[in-house]
């Protein structure tokens, strides 16, 4: 899965820039998903939904026009995963997460140079309409004019580290994004997605990064286990779930 953060202040274009996008990746035949931050409770009152979420892990709604499903993870990664199937995510908001490139759509220069934290891939939003072509560098893309450019561009450069900083190429997730986003990484020098794991070993579905030492010692010492009891035979995949509920 690949992804973009559309970031800005109110009213600069965001929901417009995102929509222009998701149209394009849908009419080249890509999964996309959307997700959205925002500064106020989603599920306020004393609604049904809102009573039962002060009970029940998940709730799940089914309206007339859509479904629903609330629910709090534990972290930005957790949550993420709910969309584990589409080729893009496109996320409004989300401006402090450092693992993703971002869009930045702005109403003005001052906007772009207060919102670029160096993981800014382009400017879009209110300021692109006002035939400016560069700010700083980044490339000004109107959404709603050059919608096909600025989908190009997130094919291209869109990614989504594992956001884990395990620690295993020598860098943190955020700062091995910024080389990235400044073309000095690829995703092949992150060891977490470039490796083919033999041994993959998730808590609460976020992967724990293991070494190739590792891996082995923890293939040989369950296999080892196992061969020795009853009904045991070779299989090329071999499934264990340990639960502390």
């Amino acid at each position: 899965m690949r992804a973009v953060a559309f970031v800005g202040y109110k009213k600069s274009g965001k929901t417009t820039t995102i929509e222009a996008v998701a149209r394009v990746l849908k009419e080249r035949g890509y999964r996309v998903g959307i997700a959205k931050s925002m500064h106020v409770n989603f599920d306020r009152g004393e609604t049904d939904s809102w009573r039962f979420s002060r009970i029940a892990d998940h709730v799940l709604i089914r309206a007339r026009d859509t479904d629903a499903l609330l629910f709090k993870s534990r972290d930005i990664n957790a949550f993420f995963s709910m969309m584990p199937d589409v080729d893009f995510l496109l996320l409004e908001g989300f401006k402090s997460i450092k693992h993703v490139p971002k869009v930045i759509c702005a109403r003005s220069e001052d906007d772009v140079r207060g919102l670029n934290d160096g993981l800014a891939i382009a400017v879009s939003g209110i300021v692109a309409g006002k035939g400016i072509r560069e700010i700083d560098g980044l490339p000004v893309i109107n959404a709603v004019t050059e919608r096909e450019e600025l989908a190009d561009l997130i094919e291209e450069r869109a990614f989504m580290l594992p956001n884990i900083n395990c620690g295993m190429c020598g860098f943190t997730c955020a700062e091995m994004a910024g080389m990235m986003v400044k073309g000095e990484k690829t995703l092949r020098d992150c060891v977490v997605l470039s490796q083919r794991a033999r041994v993959t070993v998730r808590i609460d579905g976020q992967v724990l990064p293991m070494k190739d030492w590792v891996q082995e010692l923890v293939e040989k010492t369950v296999k080892g286990m196992l061969s020795a009891m009853k009904g045991y035979r070779g299989g090329k995949r071999i499934e264990i779930v340990i639960r502390e509920d």
